[in-house]
């Protein structure tokens, strides 16, 4: 059975073909500005050369024509007919608490879905286009939609609860739903297999860090606690995100800059975080090279995030009452051996001892910690697509 797994954003559509016979990709690729002058799709099928067209693509549905056409041309193609392509499966941000796990598209899921575009404006909009094109061009196909946000579903009230008038819980649904859940709930399940051990009987910490970060606690399979909150912002610095902050902070910058609310939050999600602290960059590999070349902001960035990790770390290891195992995962997690060093550094009041010379490994997943760590540490490679495929072949099959 062939998957086709996207992830549509506002003027983009990025996407693989799975086939789920063996899990293999047989193609990926990306269109980029739809609806703007320079449309492009960039499609790579399995291991053959990249294929590159570039026209205009005015919405979505033009450009799911395209990607379809380049999925089905004689040339670069890697099916005969749409026929082959047997399910969709969409990534989609947010679904709210109505969604704990991923549900077969249907009317009443895309109301859903667009219910939530207040507490998802940036990309349940663009999710929602990315379904109805596949719907106008693939009629027919089962769609699948797989939430960010189910797999932090499992929260308790205590978790995910805010500290407001309980009117803002109950009418204005603000509560932590978390995100990275796709991930999260990979590397969680990964890592029992990995190590042979039932999911059931872990206690884990799961460092999602990338350009943006997430930390979950999974007992026992399930998120009981997650970083990010009612919005992506909550947590640990992160690329351009400032993580947490008091929210007095945000009056006290409208009244001495005369900023509007959408200015100061658009400071908060785009020049913040990495960025704003170094006020050069928010890719962690520059960060580092401009640290090692004595940046004192640079350095300072570091240190900000690693010590907000730990203190994540420490936090969920109580409340989960244990810990046998820390994960990290993603673009700096699976990269940065200095990031890994750093936060497991001091750690042995937890259990966690690392191995330096297993610690500079690249690449697949493996152990970092000693033989006498009473913590597992290890690096999981995280795959959000084939994790999509395998809800959506789950229900559709």
């Amino acid at each position: 059975m062939n998957i086709l797994v996207i992830n549509a954003g506002s003027s983009s559509i990025k996407y693989q073909v799975i086939n789920m016979d063996d899990e293999s990709v047989i193609a990926k690729g990306q269109i980029e500005r739809i609806g703007i002058p320079g449309s492009k799709l960039t499609h790579k099928p399995g291991s053959g050369e990249p294929f590159v067209l570039e026209t205009d693509m005015p919405d979505h549905v033009a450009g799911m024509q395209h990607l379809l056409a380049a999925l089905t041309d004689e040339k670069h193609g890697v099916v005969k007919s749409l026929d082959d392509i047997h399910a969709v499966g969409h990534r989609v941000l947010h679904g709210g608490s109505k969604f704990s796990a991923s549900v077969v598209i249907d009317d009443a899921v895309k109301q859903a879905i667009e219910e939530y575009i207040p507490l998802g404006p940036l990309h349940n909009p663009a999710n929602l286009m990315g379904i109805k094109a596949c719907e106008k061009v693939m009629p027919g196909t089962p769609q699948v939609a797989v939430f960010d946000t189910a797999f932090h579903q499992t929260m308790p009230p205590k978790a995910f609860m805010y500290a407001l008038p309980y009117e803002c819980y109950t009418d204005l649904k603000i509560r932590r739903y978390g995100f990275h859940g796709t991930s999260h709930r990979y590397v969680s399940k990964r890592v029992a297999d990995f190590l042979g051990v039932p999911a059931s009987a872990l206690k884990t910490v799961t460092c999602h860090l990338g350009n943006g970060s997430s930390i979950s606690a999974v007992d026992g399979g399930k998120c009981v606690d997650t970083s990010m909150g009612l919005t992506p912002l909550e947590g640990v610095p992160m690329g351009t995100r400032s993580g947490n902050l008091d929210p007095a902070i945000i009056q006290f910058i409208m009244q001495r800059t005369g900023k509007s609310i959408d200015e100061v939050n658009n400071m908060l999600n785009k020049e913040s975080g990495l960025l704003g602290l170094t006020g050069v960059t928010s890719d962690m590999r520059d960060v580092t090279a401009a640290a090692n070349d004595g940046n004192e902001r640079a350095q300072l960035a570091i240190d900000m995030l690693v010590y907000a990790i730990k203190k994540y770390i420490g936090g969920y290891a109580a409340a989960m009452n244990g810990l046998d195992c820390l994960v990290f995962t993603a673009g700096i997690g699976e990269n940065m051996a200095h990031i890994r060093r750093r936060v497991c550094a001091d750690m042995d009041f937890l259990g966690i001892k690392l191995d330096e010379a297993k610690n500079e490994h690249r690449g697949g997943d493996f152990v970092i910690s000693a033989d006498d760590s009473k913590v597992k540490v290890v690096v999981i490679e995280t795959n959000e697509e084939l994790a999509i495929a395998r809800e959506t072949l789950d229900l559709v099959k």
